[in-house]
């Protein structure tokens, strides 16, 4: 009896060294993931972005027209942007978006997020 009381003692030990901490490690960031994005839109149309760890407006830019890789576009003005939560984005395409197809992506906190292929329409 004793010598299944101590191994249920040292598995509970065990176990529980395993288990996830509460605490979040300073430092360590989530990528933001880009999952889903309305069909192409004109100049002035809302388009909707969902996915997770968007941020928010005061921490996270849209960023239009760029390449698969994320590099060049340009971002969307904050007067643009209808509203933005952590799961999802409402932007109106800016007047002066140029009309072609290219990559949506969101930078937060200076991180890029998965991409994914959207087309301002003429």
């Amino acid at each position: 009896m004793k010598v299944l009381l101590v191994s249920g003692i040292l598995l509970a030990g065990a176990l529980a060294s395993c288990a996830p901490r509460a605490n979040t490690v300073v430092g360590v960031t989530v990528t933001p993931m880009v999952v889903k994005v309305s069909e192409g839109a004109q100049r002035g149309q809302t388009v909707t972005v969902q996915g997770r760890y968007l941020g928010g407006p005061s921490t996270g830019r849209i960023l239009l027209g760029a390449t698969e890789s994320g590099a060049d576009g340009y971002v969307v003005p904050a007067s643009d942007i209808v509203s933005w939560t952590d799961t999802e984005i409402q932007f109106r395409v800016p007047a002066n978006a140029v009309p072609g197809a290219g990559w949506l992506f969101v930078r937060v906190n200076n991180m890029l997020s998965t991409g994914l292929p959207f087309s301002v329409r003429q």
